[in-house]
Formats: C-alpha cells, sequence, structure tokens
C-alpha cells in the first residue's frame, strides 16, 4: 500500500486516538479533546473521510463531583447488540495529595445506538481505588476482557497495565492481573508509566501493545505477545518485547508516538495503526499539557514469525488521493 494513502496528521490536536471499524463498514472515531470537558464521536465512510466528517458531542463533563474534569481517552466498542464507551474522568484536576498522580478513575455509557442518548453506567470498579484510566476491552474464544492502566502503590512508578475477565461490560468477575510495569529505561527515564492498552490478535496469536514514559519525545510504544490457547489470566503466558517497537523519528520529525489502536483499511484486510505523535520536540511547559499531539494512521504487516512490524512514524503528509 502507498504509504501517502492517508494525510498526516489524519486529525491536528486529538490525542488517544480510537478508530473502530463495524460491521456495517463505517468507521467510529473518538480522541481526547484538548478541553477535556467532553466526549465527540465521527462516523464515516472511510479512514480519511474522518478527518473531514462533522464531529458530534454525545457526552459532557458533569459541572461537579465525580467525571468533572480532565476527560481522557474514550473508546467505543460494540458488544453483545450494544454500544459502550469507556473513558477516564477526575473529580478534580489536583494531583493526589500522596501518590502525586491524577485522580481518575473509569467509567463506561452505554447506549443501543452511536445516534441515540448514551446512558451513564457508572464506574468500572478493579477493587483498587487509585488512579486508574485508558481502559479498552476485547473478546477472544467467547470471553470478554477488560484491559487498563492503574497505580499500585505497592509498586514503584504511576501507573501499570492489568488484564480481568468481565462479567458484563460493566462489571469485572474476576481479580486484576498485573501484566507489565515500568523496569526498562525506555519506560522510566522521565517518569515511570505503562499506560494505553491495545490488543491485536492475528493467527491466533494476541498482541498487546502499550504506551510507557512521559508523554514527550521520550513517549513510546511496547509489546506484550500471548499464544491465543494459553491462559490470558496467567501473567506467565506473555513475552515482553525488552525494546520498544514504536518510537519517536527524528528524520521524519515525529516525537513521542504512542497511545495507539488499531483498525482496518477499506480493503478489509491492510492493518492500520492508529497513534497520537508531536511533529515537534520543542514543548513548552508541562508536555501533558501541550495539545500538540496529533491523531496518525499508517499500515503496517506481519513478518514470518507473524510479528506486526510498525515501522517509524511517517512524515507529514497533506496529500490525498482518493
Amino acid at each position: 500500500m502507498n504509504p501517502l494513502h492517508y494525510p498526516n496528521p489524519l486529525v491536528n490536536f486529538r490525542a488517544d486516538p480510537w478508530i473502530y471499524r463495524h460491521t456495517d463498514g463505517k468507521y467510529y472515531y473518538t480522541a481526547t479533546v484538548p478541553s477535556y470537558d467532553r466526549i465527540e464521536l465521527v462516523i464515516a465512510d472511510t479512514i480519511s473521510g474522518v478527518a473531514e466528517a462533522m464531529p458530534q458531542t454525545v457526552w459532557r463533563k458533569h459541572k461537579t463531583g465525580i467525571m468533572s474534569n480532565l476527560i481522557w481517552a474514550p473508546e467505543i466498542h460494540f458488544i453483545q447488540g450494544k454500544w459502550y464507551i469507556y473513558f477516564a474522568a477526575a473529580h478534580t484536576e489536583a494531583p493526589h495529595p500522596i501518590h502525586n498522580t491524577f485522580q481518575h478513575r473509569m467509567y463506561v455509557l452505554e447506549a443501543d445506538s452511536p445516534y441515540d442518548k448514551w446512558i451513564e453506567l457508572g464506574s468500572i470498579d478493579t477493587g483498587m481505588d487509585s488512579f486508574c484510566l485508558d481502559a479498552t476491552v476485547f473478546i477472544w474464544k467467547d470471553r470478554l476482557y477488560y484491559l487498563w492502566a492503574q497505580k499500585d502503590i505497592t509498586i514503584w512508578g504511576n501507573s501499570n497495565v492489568y488484564i480481568a475477565e468481565m462479567r458484563n461490560p460493566w462489571t469485572l468477575m474476576s481479580q486484576p492481573v498485573l501484566l507489565t510495569k515500568p523496569e526498562y529505561d525506555w519506560e522510566c527515564s522521565v517518569i515511570p508509566v505503562c499506560e494505553a492498552p491495545s490488543v491485536l490478535i492475528h493467527n491466533r496469536k494476541i498482541f498487546l501493545t502499550y504506551s510507557a514514559n512521559a508523554t514527550g519525545p521520550e513517549y513510546c510504544i511496547g509489546l506484550l505477545r500471548a499464544d491465543g490457547d494459553s491462559d490470558l489470566l496467567n501473567p506467565e503466558s506473555w513475552i515482553k518485547s525488552p525494546t520498544p517497537v514504536f518510537q519517536s523519528c527524528v528524520e521524519n520529525r515525529k516525537y513521542g508516538p504512542g497511545h495507539n489502536s488499531f483498525t482496518v483499511a477499506e480493503d478489509g484486510k491492510t492493518p492500520i495503526l492508529v497513534y497520537h505523535v508531536r511533529d515537534t520536540d520543542d514543548i513548552t511547559g508541562d508536555p501533558l499539557r501541550n495539545p500538540g499531539r496529533h491523531t496518525c494512521v499508517q499500515p503496517f504487516y506481519f513478518d514470518e514469525k507473524d510479528s506486526p512490524i510498525f515501522g517509524k512514524p511517517l512524515p507529514v503528509n497533506k496529500n490525498d488521493p482518493k
């Protein structure tokens, strides 16, 4: 596939992107808005069309209390005949007085159709009352799994990645299982972080990408893998790559790629990596407060061992030959 097929960036000033292709062939896109105050949804016939479609606000933050601040990382999923949006929100912008993390918890919305009113189902209880965010879900062998990032006060670092099985799309039925924590220098050099898990399934292999480190140029993507016939709730089933699989590319002027998701191209076959990235490493102040993270997409492939090869973040390109 021509790597210039899609405009790059696809959408400016949208971090934590999620693009889901439904059985109707349409693409459903949502991401964190820079004002952190609402959830937007875009529905388009093509991936390039995501850049042109008008976003619709499907939910706004509360005025006070829970879900009133820092609305981050929404994802839209279709599960068991209904639609769900998972997201994180905080009751305050202030950091935790002891842990010095943000104070997010994870929430879920439900609707019969993306065009209907979205109903709040409340928070996802993981059994740990601490900073948590970046939830995603996937189904394998008819079992629904929940993946997310959370602070464990007994483990060094801001967040680790966990998995649990779900009883239904808003309730866990198993205890959290730790899959990875910050340990390598590329995960820890600025802020020790493992977050933003996303699942890719290929030839009965389960791949789990996650984002590591702080949100400047050091931000990058790591990878876990498991055999589809293994016990996915057993951490020993997962093998962790000792190096990042997608990171900053100075020659292409792309910095801090991360918080990715996966979709498929219009041909229904070509896998597409969805991620946010910066076009500069010149960041004033706290990188997390800088809105210059843009949604990008690019095709990738699998090698002879069925491992995903993501390559490098592609350079800026506004050509779209559709």
